[in-house]
């Protein structure tokens, strides 16, 4: 599970780490255009039942900590409704699915053409 942490506090919200993948583009996108929101989540199973929502701006540090070293593939119609909700008055929440990408099949590849050369014919 990847990890935001929101400024200054030690204790960071757990979060898939694919989720994060989408919050953090959604995140930079906004505040580098200096936009507050909102980011809401239901707690989850080892902490108490309820939901949480912060407030996001510019001047509050933040910091997103991945388990894995690869980066995620994001989901371009999975951003757009992220991007859509924080632009909303209810702001952004995760409380979406984040489905695993689908099975992507090879690029087909154009039949070889035949050689051209550069001779004239006689």
């Amino acid at each position: 599970m990847a990890k935001l942490f929101y400024g200054t506090t030690t204790e960071p919200i757990t979060i898939d780490d694919r989720m994060l993948a989408h919050v953090k583009v959604v995140v930079a996108t906004k505040l580098r255009r200096g936009e507050s929101f909102t980011l809401s989540w239901v707690h989850g199973a080892n902490e108490p039942v309820g939901r949480s929502t912060i407030w996001l701006q510019p001047s509050i540090p933040l910091r997103f900590v991945f388990d894995s070293e690869q980066p995620e593939s994001l989901d371009q119609n999975l951003l757009k409704r992220m991007a859509n909700d924080a632009n909303s008055s209810r702001g952004l929440s995760l409380d979406i699915d984040v489905e695993e990408p689908a099975v992507r099949t090879p690029a087909r590849t154009a039949p070889a053409k035949a050689a051209r050369s550069l001779a004239r014919a006689a």
